[in-house]
């Protein structure tokens, strides 16, 4: 009896030290840089960039970007969006490094998925061309900044929250004291030049008056159809329209082919503590101010 417990102990362990071993090798040999190694085939290509989801982080699309844009094998790009919006700054760097693509002698054709708006109405702008789906949703041309007042919780349950400040607005929107006139008048002004960035980046990019774009920037969204009844939007379309389109303007004759930037691995480590890891991060940084549907 106590030879078999023995047997069956050892198997275990031996279970478990192949189970280590298997998850070190996975973190130390089974990461990658994320996309440094980036090739393509031979023969001219249109690129294909998606920005998905919240925008809260530039840097990935932005290196997509420049890459891209460098590269002899792309003969123009797509920039496929399916976005709410997100942080005004991630926006603005993304909407930055499309511009100076399209600057620098490379075709960019933004391509809305379901949603485009705010932020991601924002960085289309940077595109040669806008092409939605008449069902898409974007416009939500604005700004939003929310705060949290937890003032009368704390009082529920009896705990204050004391503050030394070197300024009387080092403070504003804490969520522990309530927000005075001063504090909204502040951040108002915040939200105000956030906003007019972003009317004049529209306003600059679809050849419209100040006027024109606020008439319509005032956080409504619209349909695809509707955007391009204003001039917030050049054509109506598909993905596949957009890649035809890209591949013309490009130069590529007949059917275009589409690359998309290598993935980076998945590792053991990613899997048990990588989302982890990240909704950390996001969490501790998730911006005030941002470009963002909110629906």
């Amino acid at each position: 009896m106590a030879r078999g417990r023995d047997w069956f102990l050892g198997l275990l362990l031996l279970a478990a030290a192949g189970i280590f071993i298997f998850f070190i090798a996975s973190i130390f040999f089974g990461r990658t840089d994320n996309n440094d190694g980036f090739e393509l085939s031979t023969g001219r290509r249109v690129g294909l960039i998606e920005v998905k989801g919240v925008i809260l982080d530039s840097e990935t699309t932005v290196k997509n970007l420049e890459r891209y844009g460098s590269s002899q094998d792309i003969a123009a790009i797509i920039l496929r969006i399916d976005s709410p919006g997100g942080g005004v700054a991630a926006s603005q760097e993304i909407y930055e490094a499309v511009k100076r693509v399209r600057e620098g002698g490379k075709f960019v054709v933004a391509s809305m998925a379901s949603v485009a708006a705010s932020g991601g109405y924002y960085i289309a702008c940077g595109a040669d061309t806008i092409m939605a789906n008449p069902g898409t949703t974007t416009g939500s041309i604005g700004v939003i900044a929310e705060m949290l007042n937890a003032t009368e919780l704390m009082q529920k349950i009896g705990v204050r929250f004391e503050v030394i400040k070197s300024g009387k607005f080092k403070d504003t929107g804490s969520p522990f004291r309530p927000m005075n006139e001063e504090d909204r008048l502040q951040l108002q002004s915040y939200v105000d030049n956030a906003y007019q960035q972003f009317v004049n980046v529209v306003a600059t990019e679809r050849d419209l008056t100040t006027e024109q774009v606020l008439k319509y920037a005032d956080g409504r969204i619209y349909t695809g159809q509707q955007a391009h009844e204003i001039r917030l939007i050049d054509l109506l379309g598909t993905y596949e329209d957009a890649v035809d389109l890209a591949g013309k303007m490009g130069g590529i004759t007949g059917k275009a082919r589409v690359i998309k930037p290598p993935v980076r691995k998945t590792t053991m480590w990613d899997l048990l503590f990588g989302d982890i890891e990240q909704h950390l991060i996001r969490l501790q940084t998730l911006p005030v101010l941002r470009y963002q549907m909110i629906f």
